[in-house]
């Protein structure tokens, strides 16, 4: 059976952030993920890890800005998701990675996603590809040298339209141009049910590539826990399972309950199934 990662910007919404590793560690989860820990010290973050035995099996890089503030000025009020694909952004990206691999040192984390960024109308998508692919050939040399992994993920249009990067084949494309043995693709089931459908497909396709980095899970269409929607990830994770893959599965949906106390936990009858 696959293992599996608690994200922890999704899951436990009503539990402070630092409090949500506890939770996690108490419903049998043994890794975490998350979109992003700048807003914490790394080492408070670490002092979670440890204390509940867990693992750090990704974050995201910083989607805009260079330091906290900023980062969360990025992301919540400009709308920034990421800026790996933006031209003349080259220095802010580059700062982004710095930090990233500073939190990932101490976090002992294998794995950071580089989002692309946002395509605005009209834009030269040529243009942005260029950028993105020397952003990319720059940052994976620089997670080499810390043997880190760093990934891209394609997004579907319809939670965030306009993004970069949306399909499978135009990321693993990307990864052929770009060259580098640690760069992988992030391949959450969820947006690529959305965008292309034929996931047991797509996974028989890519995972015995070895260049799927770390898969991520959420019913489709709204996003609630895996047993709920139109995919069967009882046969998905049989087919993950007969195909090998070792790595983690990011637990990436929004509990159907909200954040009703209780209610990521008491929305894990498919964990329990899956892991029994």
């Amino acid at each position: 059976m696959p293992r599996f990662a608690a994200n922890l910007s999704m899951l436990y919404p009503e539990l402070p952030f630092l409090e949500r590793f506890g939770a996690a560690a108490r419903d049998g989860f043994k890794a975490v993920e998350y979109l992003f820990p700048y807003a914490f010290a790394a080492e408070d973050i670490l002092a979670q890890l440890k204390a509940h035995g867990l693992s750090q099996a990704l974050f995201n890089a910083p989607p805009g800005g260079t330091e906290a503030a900023s980062i969360a000025q990025a992301w919540d009020v400009a709308g920034d998701r990421g800026t790996a694909s933006i031209p003349g952004r080259e220095a802010e990206f580059r700062a982004g990675i710095a930090l990233a691999l500073q939190y990932a040192r101490v976090l002992d984390c294998p794995r950071i996603h580089l989002m692309a960024g946002m395509l605005p109308a009209g834009a030269d998508r040529a243009q942005h590809r260029a950028t993105y692919i020397a952003n990319l050939r720059w940052a994976a040399a620089e997670a080499a040298r810390e043997g880190r992994d760093v990934l891209i993920e394609p997004i579907n249009q319809r939670d965030m339209p306009g993004f970069f990067l949306s399909r499978q084949d135009d990321a693993h494309a990307v990864i052929a141009e770009v060259g580098a043995a640690n760069l992988k693709v992030q391949m959450d089931l969820y947006h690529l049910q959305i965008v292309e459908g034929d996931v047991a497909m797509k996974l028989r396709q890519y995972l015995p590539t070895g260049r799927v980095g770390h898969l991520q899970i959420a019913g489709v269409p709204q996003r609630h826990e895996p047993d709920l929607g139109e995919l069967n990830y009882d046969y998905l994770f049989s087919v993950i399972d007969e195909l090998g893959y070792e790595g983690w599965v990011g637990c990436e949906y929004r509990p159907a309950r909200g954040a009703t106390p209780g209610g990521t936990s008491e929305g894990l009858g498919w964990l329990r199934r899956a892991t029994a």
